[in-house]
Order: C-alpha cells, then sequence, then structure tokens
C-alpha cells in the first residue's frame, strides 16, 4: 500500500531522514519506535507532504505522493493524527468531526460515520456538543483519532497517541487502534515511544535511530530481542 525508498528530509540544512526505506502492506499495523529526536514524527509528515522529502519516493497505491499537497495526500485516503492531538479547541466535538469530513460530499455516509465513532467513543456522543478544548488530555486524543477517521481513510497515521495520557486510557486508545484494523481493515501506521505497547498491536515494526532505520522485523521477534529490550523495553 504504501512504500518509501531512500526518503531524505531536511530542516533547513540539519539531514532529519537519511535514506529510509519502509513499506507497509495493506490491512496490517505496523510501528515504528525509536528515542525521542530519531525522526519518527518526520517520517509522517514526509508521507503527509507537511514537511516535503527533498530526495526519494514515497507511493501510496501506486501513486507517488512527493511533491503533492496535503489536502490532495488527505483525498487519496491518507489522515494523521497528529503528536499533541492539535483539535479546534473553540469548535465543539461534532463540528470538529465536521471538520474531518471536509473533503466528502456523502452526508448519508458522514452520518453513518459520526454514529460508528460515538460507538467507539461513547464519552464523545456525551460531549458532542462541549468544546473541544474543554475536554481532558484522554478524550482530546480520541477526539483526534475519531476526526481522522472522518476522512474515511485507508491509511490512518498515528504519531505518539498514547503521550501524555494515563496508563488506563493508554490501553483503552490502544484496544481501539486494534479494533479500527479489525473491523474496517483500515492499515495503521503508528508512531510510539511506548513501544511495549506498539509491538503488542503492530503486525511488524521498524526500530529508528537519529533519521536511519537500524533493524526491521516482525512485531514478535522485536518484543523478544535482546537489543530492543535494553534500549526501547526497559528490560
Amino acid at each position: 500500500m504504501l512504500e518509501l525508498r531512500n526518503v531524505q528530509t531536511y530542516y533547513g540544512n540539519i539531514k532529519a531522514l537519511k535514506g529510509i526505506d519502509i513499506t507497509v502492506n495493506a490491512g496490517e499495523i505496523i510501528t515504528l519506535i525509536g528515542a525521542n529526536g530519531a525522526g519518527k514524527s518526520t517520517t509522517l509528515m514526509s508521507i503527509c507532504g507537511i514537511v516535503p522529502p527533498r530526495e526519494g519516493s514515497i507511493r501510496f497505491k501506486e501513486r507517488e505522493l512527493r511533491g503533492m499537497d496535503t489536502d490532495r495526500i488527505v483525498g487519496f485516503g491518507i489522515s494523521q493524527v497528529p503528536e499533541g492531538r492539535h483539535i479546534f479547541p473553540h469548535l465543539t466535538v461534532r463540528e470538529n468531526l465536521d471538520m474531518g469530513a471536509f473533503l466528502r460530499r456523502d452526508k448519508a455516509e458522514i452520518s453513518r460515520d459520526i454514529e460508528y465513532v460515538y460507538e467507539l467513543f461513547p464519552i464523545l456522543a456525551e460531549r458532542r456538543n462541549q468544546a473541544g478544548g474543554t475536554l481532558s488530555g484522554g478524550e482530546q486524543q480520541m477526539l483526534a483519532i475519531s476526526r481522522a477517521l472522518m476522512a474515511r481513510p485507508t491509511l490512518l497515521l498515528l504519531d505518539e497517541p498514547s503521550l501524555g495520557l494515563a496508563p488506563l486510557i493508554v490501553q483503552q486508545i490502544f484496544e481501539i487502534i486494534s479494533q479500527i484494523n479489525r473491523e474496517n481493515g483500515t492499515t495503521i501506521f503508528l508512531v510510539e515511544q511506548n513501544a511495549f505497547q506498539a509491538l503488542k498491536v503492530a503486525n511488524r515494526g521498524y526500530v529508528m535511530e537519529t533519521g536511519t532505520i537500524t533493524m526491521t522485523d516482525t512485531a514478535e521477534n522485536l518484543l523478544n530481542n535482546e537489543d530492543v529490550k535494553r534500549a526501547y523495553l526497559g528490560v
């Protein structure tokens, strides 16, 4: 579904991605783990065109994305849940969801999808008329995921969904991620510092260090890899 080849992305003269290769197959969950500053978020922003790569290729369903505007990329079926949520704080929960469906014109299906995300996250149904900025951190993360789902993506990019959340909410978020993949067949590219939780739900994983992919394997093998255990699992 998605293929990155020799992707090189810069911030000014600083090379953040140093020629990375990543493949994402339809229907799977892959995770990209690594320390702060490794280039994980830059990878997602490169895919979405927010920080365009200078070199390399990013192909989604055989279509080259490099050089495209972000709104066109979203229209092709890619949605990102950014690090830090970035909901619209002055809009209500329902209005945030409507913004997620901005490019769509199928009103009946939009209404069905709103009911679906309310089933995923019942607290959002209760707070549908409440301003997004008044929600708790966990509720805002639920809203950010739901807003991305309203675009009906075939590929969902999740950037640090567990960041700053209580353990109970983190567990709930990861269960929902698995549910979205299982029920809808939505392909998921998960960037996460919580390597243990990410590898528990993923099919495959990539390890990134200072803008370079240093390891890739099945999630199960990475969970049992001694180097990964020492560096990222605290074992």
